[in-house]
């Protein structure tokens, strides 16, 4: 069997330095907003090349902390509307319901499954104030579009980067959450840079966000006991900020081992019955998912399932199809629904071997 992602295989690579991190923390005994998180927030920061960081207990809640702080700034007010692509992860849409504003859904680029400048410019009027660009699947947006219509338009400009640590816009040189006002992170183990739990952060450079942030995700508080504004409890663990400062130091290899898979995938997958993702060879796709298409998506895990090649959909229902949001249900969006019919992942990851990725183009090309 060859699996879809092997965290065991991931995660053993530092099981001595694991080891260490827990053993200290155990003795130092400073649980919450402890050493680490300072720390890892500084190196993320770092790493991302912004001002700031702000620890946050998962990618939900950094998100929504964003459109929440803002409104607490008054650059944002409830009730306001933020365009969304149609075609994500239903993340993206709760944060905007979380904070009280209202999600505008836009279609993708068929090709590339991101947001499209095109599509959302016909969309803008006064009651739009915010934007929120999703680097699905590890791919930038195309965020020097976005960044020219958040410009003209007075609008805010929000990343979705749960799935895109590391990603680099070879044009500017700058990496995902340095490439809009603010950006939400996500380190669900499953990422390229995962916890062994949950986790999630915010970067930016605006103090004030950054401040207002890390008030709300500690009960509104700076000081114990005194709490400024109505927060919530949504904190980076300071163990699991451990685990992710060891992991951060591999995040680039293991990124440039996944952009090596996906090209040797697009060079040597050759069946007409599967449509390859966009991939200009740039650095600005860390393959969190190697997405292909396939008219008879059924037809086809039944073969991959026969041939022992594990796999994932993502994601089977689009946003405005899930129970959950039926208020959306009438939109007419056919080609983020044709997506989410066709779409399936294969098998990348920084530790498959060679002969896994030959296996996999074989069954692949077999189909």
């Amino acid at each position: 069997m060859i699996k879809f992602l092997d965290l065991h295989k991931i995660n053993n690579r530092f099981s001595n330095e694991f080891k260490t991190s827990f053993e200290e923390g155990l003795n130092e005994a400073h649980f919450i907003l402890g050493n680490n998180v300072k720390k890892f927030e500084n190196e993320f920061a770092s790493y991302c090349g912004t001002q700031y960081c702000i620890g946050t207990a998962n990618g939900l809640d950094a998100l929504s902390l964003i459109l929440k702080a803002y409104i607490e700034i008054g650059k944002l007010k409830k009730g306001d509307k933020v365009i969304v692509p149609a075609n994500t992860f239903i993340a993206t849409i709760l944060s905007v319901l979380h904070a009280g504003l209202e999600p505008v859904f836009v279609e993708p680029n068929a090709d590339s499954y991101n947001l499209s400048a095109e599509s959302v410019k016909p969309e803008l009027n006064n009651d739009i104030k915010a934007v929120v660009i999703v680097h699905l699947y590890g791919q930038l947006a195309d965020h020097i579009s976005f960044k020219k219509i958040a410009e003209g338009n007075n609008l805010l400009l929000i990343e979705d980067a749960a799935q895109a640590h590391g990603a680099v816009c070879d044009v500017e040189g700058t990496k995902a959450g340095n490439l809009g006002h603010a950006a939400a992170f996500s380190f669900y183990p499953s990422k390229n840079l995962g916890a062994l739990g949950d986790g999630g952060a915010v970067t930016t450079n605006d103090r004030e966000l950054s401040e207002t942030i890390s008030l709300l995700r500690n009960y509104g508080s700076s000081v114990k006991y005194e709490n400024e504004v109505i927060g919530y409890n949504s904190r980076l663990d300071d163990l699991q900020a451990t685990f992710l400062r060891t992991k951060l130091k591999v995040l680039d290899s293991d990124n440039s081992k996944r952009r090596k898979i996906a090209q040797y995938y697009c060079d040597n997958i050759k069946n007409s019955k599967i449509k390859l993702p966009f991939y200009e060879s740039s650095s600005n796709h860390v393959f969190y998912a190697f997405v292909v298409e396939v008219e008879d998506r059924e037809a086809f895990i039944s073969h991959l399932n026969l041939n022992n090649i594990e796999w994932l959909i993502h994601y089977p229902i689009p946003p405005h199809k899930q129970k959950a949001l039926k208020r959306f249900s009438h939109l007419n969006l056919p080609i983020t629904e044709q997506i989410h019919k066709r779409i399936i992942s294969l098998p990348i990851s920084p530790v498959m071997t060679d002969q896994e990725v030959d296996t996999v183009i074989k069954v692949v090309n077999a189909y």
